[in-house]
């Protein structure tokens, strides 16, 4: 991958099959793990966490545990992951959908 460009860069944040979906439910809010696998139909557990996971490393997303029993965790965007916003609503209007504002 080429370091120096913007959009290599930006791609190696967002790959993954799964990953551009995720990030569009937590632009609706807080979400927990069990809410994110109810809203995203087919996605397995194991891919779930694998891509919260690598979008907490990037610093696209938080992860919340409450000191509960049994505990409970919460995903948030970060004022980064939040910045991913109009670049899925270019993708929506592009593919002739709706925009994340207007849902």
């Amino acid at each position: 991958m080429d370091e120096t460009c913007p959009v290599a860069r930006s791609v190696a944040v967002l790959d993954g099959k799964w990953t551009m979906l995720v990030l569009r439910d937590l632009l609706r809010g807080t979400k927990r793990f069990s809410q994110l696998r109810e809203s995203l139909t087919g996605i397995s557990p194991k891919t779930l966490t694998d891509r919260l996971r690598a979008l907490e490393e990037q610093g696209m997303v938080q992860r919340l545990i409450y000191p509960e029993i049994p505990p409970r965790v919460e995903y948030t965007l970060t004022e980064r992951g939040r910045g991913v916003e109009p670049v899925i609503n270019a993708l929506a209007a592009w593919s002739g959908g709706t925009p994340l504002a207007e849902l």
